[in-house]
């Protein structure tokens, strides 16, 4: 499953306009090479595979936990929080299940538009919506609740920062492959 066309271009727009390193675009063609030997195997970030990883095992317990403490206190919740949370969960499921396979995608296949789309949803969506049950005290926050949600909250976070890092290396090392592709059809107009 690909993401379409169009929401690929923007993201990789995006992606080249918020990461990339303005220094790197006044590089020699020389220089281009040298950046492109040290990083031209492999480019995609172990740190953020492993917090993929680990996420990926840790949320269907996170889950269960959720969905037992929602049944064991929704009676003595009222109404309009029984609706925010369930519509939470729903939400944090949906968006866990495509960040996670953009998170894969984007950084084992080393995909910009997939890991801008991951890293925008981590960012934007599941962090806050994490720090809303973390810290919103009126849906009566369970032990066990507290404790599956700071490790995901862990996650996120680890996830957006290696994230952050991995986009960024990614969108330089194109640029530079980019830059080096159009000196190289330079060269090859005056041969």
């Amino acid at each position: 499953m690909a993401l379409p066309e169009s929401i690929r271009r923007r993201l990789g727009d995006f992606s080249r306009t918020v990461f990339i390193d303005q220094s790197l675009t006044q590089l020699t063609p020389e220089d281009h090479i040298k950046f492109l030997g040290r990083n031209s195997e492999v480019v995609s970030s172990l740190p953020l595979q492993m917090s993929l990883f680990f996420n990926l095992c840790f949320f269907p317990a996170w889950w269960a936990s959720e969905v037992v403490m929602l049944h064991l206190k929704y009676p003595a919740l009222p109404d309009y929080y029984k609706f925010i949370l369930i519509t939470v969960l729903i939400l944090m499921t949906l968006i866990e299940a495509i960040r996670l396979y953009l998170g894969y995608a984007g950084n084992l296949q080393e995909k910009v538009p997939e890991l801008a789309g991951f890293w925008l949803l981590t960012v934007l969506l599941q962090l806050p919506l994490i720090l809303f049950q973390l810290f919103n005290e009126a849906i009566l926050i369970q032990p066990l609740e507290r404790g599956v949600h700071v490790v995901l909250a862990l996650f996120l976070l680890a996830e957006s920062v290696s994230g952050f890092v991995a986009l960024r290396t990614m969108v330089r090392h194109s640029e530079s492959h980019f830059q080096l592709a159009q000196f190289s059809g330079l060269q090859d107009l005056r041969a």
